[in-house]
């Protein structure tokens, strides 16, 4: 199983982008799925955290509204499209596949979250 994030860059608030995540060796319908991110000297958080199969979706406090996820099974690909940037969503983003969600007040991952992929490098310049 192999997952490779991209469409990251250099975006001015107000801005928008979408990442991909694309799966080779697997398909997203046997996992749950997850975008997560990590900003320099912060702790990893879960951005969005979903089942196709199943269509739930959860999204963190702070992207809701502002990033939705879709996807093209054609492609075996998912994205995450973020609009309404802000300089606080500057992150390293990550596609993470699991077995089940975990969802919590103020919280949303992946139970078993076994395969990454690289990452992809979102800055908003304010």
């Amino acid at each position: 199983v192999q997952l490779v994030e991209s469409g990251g860059g250099l975006v001015q608030t107000g801005g928008s982008l979408r990442l991909s995540c694309a799966l080779s060796g697997g398909t997203f319908d046997d996992y749950t799925v997850g975008w997560f991110r990590q900003a320099p000297g912060k702790e990893r958080e879960g951005v969005a955290c979903f089942s196709l199969p199943d269509r739930v979706f959860y999204y963190g406090d702070p992207v809701k509204g502002r990033f939705a996820v879709s996807s093209d099974h054609a492609k075996n690909t998912v994205y995450l499209q973020m609009n309404s940037l802000k300089p606080e969503d500057t992150a390293v983003y990550y596609c993470a596949l699991g077995y089940g969600l975990h969802i919590e007040p103020g919280l949303v991952g992946l139970n078993d979250a076994r395969h990454w992929g690289q990452g992809t490098q979102v800055t908003v310049s304010s």
